[in-house]
């Protein structure tokens, strides 16, 4: 007996060694993985966004684009990005937004300014009021204020008769970036002296965010263009130029200059002059105004608002890739007869498309005599001499707001992507804002009704038979003798 009660208290003596061996063991090994947990936490902490965060939004609303990441990884200089936001009032997309920009660059810093501490901080920036989560990009003595209303778009979709609303945080943020440290900017010139109409908002606006600096001027008070002008820009002329002007501006172009047009039929007059520019080029106006008569290439019932054949070029390729159409209304048509390349033909009316000789007396859409049989040319570019350009638009309208919005910002981007082709392509104009828009389903009340009995009724009987006959079948299966 003493000698097995000996063998028991030895081996209850082994097994608590086994288990406190055990227990001491699981808590070691529970405190590395704590440790190791620990480790990961802080060191995942000081990653930046881009390596901890996945954009999974439809119009990658959370990422960044790689023209600004050009844009930032080519910083030289230290930008500050005030953000004025109220304590706990901070978007969230912009805080995203701002957190990306800080990570891809150490030349950028981002410090917030509460407006409740600080009240009169954004005052030295602009006289505009600041709201909520607006925002100040500054280096060295150059700045620039970027409003919150300039962050989140409001535009009026004109074909659905509801505004669309639309995140240009990115776009705003990056052309802010490469205004304060560019030293110089494009010059784009703008001719005045003619009638000329006012450039659209939506176009002045894009223009002001692509850091374009603009300069009106006359050629009757010139010897010839500016040499500081980078492009010429002439926007609906009301009436025609003299021949010394006309001059003035072949000479430009054949010496290497730029030149971006969009003049079309006047109510009363020509633009005989302006138009003789292209005729050097072989490139000839029918008079009156352009009509289609294939439905599919006019727009809204109306024969004069053309939706033309868009041509392959570097200027017109980002529309056919995304498959928009530009809208081209109250248009000339331009009779190519060049053979020698120089011209491109970037949009094209239909072969049954004719040329109005009334013009603006149009009284029927019906080809009568007198009438020029097409089909035209509604834009051209032509290389000049000593690479010289011109880019010319038959409609003085198409970037007005109302036919930008018909063609859902087409227009804008046609008339962009040309200054862009002109002017020397930059990084930071490429960048489009983002929808927010929802997409709808709209589906007809029979059918919303079919929906309501199956949801409500349908696939509850259907759940509620299934559980009967399982029920039932094991219940018979219980009962069956074995």
């Amino acid at each position: 007996m003493n000698q097995l009660s000996f063998i028991k208290k030895a081996e209850k003596r082994s097994y608590g060694q086994i288990a406190l061996k055990g227990g001491s063991y699981s808590l070691a090994i529970t405190g590395i993985v704590l440790a190791i947990l620990v480790v990961v936490n802080l060191f995942a902490s000081v990653l930046p966004t881009t390596m901890t965060q996945y954009d999974i939004s439809s119009t990658k609303l959370y990422s960044i684009t790689s023209n600004t990441k050009v844009v930032v990884n080519a910083l030289e200089k230290d930008v500050t990005i005030y953000w004025v936001v109220q304590a706990d009032k901070e978007d969230d997309v912009i805080e995203n937004l701002l957190a990306k920009y800080e990570s891809l660059s150490g030349h950028i810093k981002v410090v917030k300014k509460n407006p409740d501490v600080y009240p009169t901080f954004a005052d030295q920036y602009t006289s505009e009021e600041a709201p909520n989560n607006s925002l100040i990009v500054e280096c060295g003595d150059r700045s620039r204020f970027i409003s919150y209303n300039d962050i989140y778009l409001t535009e009026e979709n004109m074909s659905t008769y509801s505004y669309d609303v639309s995140f240009d945080g990115e776009g705003a943020v990056t052309s802010a970036i490469d205004y304060v440290v560019s030293e110089e900017l494009p010059q784009l010139y703008i001719l005045e002296g003619h009638g000329e109409a006012e450039l659209s908002s939506v176009f002045s606006g894009q223009i002001e965010k692509e850091n374009i600096e603009t300069t009106t001027f006359s050629l009757l008070n010139e010897d010839a263009v500016p040499d500081e002008a980078d492009c010429v820009l002439i926007y609906g002329s009301s009436s025609d130029i003299s021949t010394e002007e006309k001059e003035m501006l072949s000479e430009y172009v054949t010496g290497g200059g730029k030149l971006m047009v969009l003049a079309g039929p006047l109510e009363e007059g020509t633009l005989e002059n302006l138009y003789s520019l292209l005729e050097d080029y072989n490139v000839e106006a029918a008079d009156g105004i352009v009509v289609e008569s294939d439905r599919e290439h006019y727009a809204f019932q109306a024969p004069y608002i053309l939706l033309p054949e868009i041509g392959d070029s570097a200027i017109t390729r980002p529309l056919i890739e995304e498959n928009y159409y530009a809208i081209m209304p109250i248009a000339q048509g331009l009779k190519v007869q060049d053979t020698s390349g120089a011209v491109t033909e970037l949009l094209t009316t239909s072969d049954t498309a004719f040329s109005k000789a009334a013009g603006y007396d149009i009284s029927t859409y019906e080809k009568e005599d007198g009438d020029v049989d097409g089909p035209f040319a509604l834009a051209v570019s032509i290389d000049c001499e000593n690479d010289g350009q011109i880019v010319w638009f038959t409609s003085a309208n198409l970037l007005d707001d109302m036919y930008n919005s018909y063609s859902s910002g087409a227009n804008l981007d046609l008339g962009m992507n040309t200054l862009s082709s002109l002017m020397g392509e930059r990084e930071a104009v490429a960048i489009r804002s983002k929808s927010l828009s929802y997409n709808y389903l709209t589906i007809s009340e029979s059918t919303a009704s079919f929906l309501k009995m199956l949801m409500i009724g349908g696939f509850p009987l259907a759940f509620l038979g299934a559980g009967i006959y399982t029920i039932v079948s094991r219940r018979r299966r219980q009962n069956e003798p074995v």
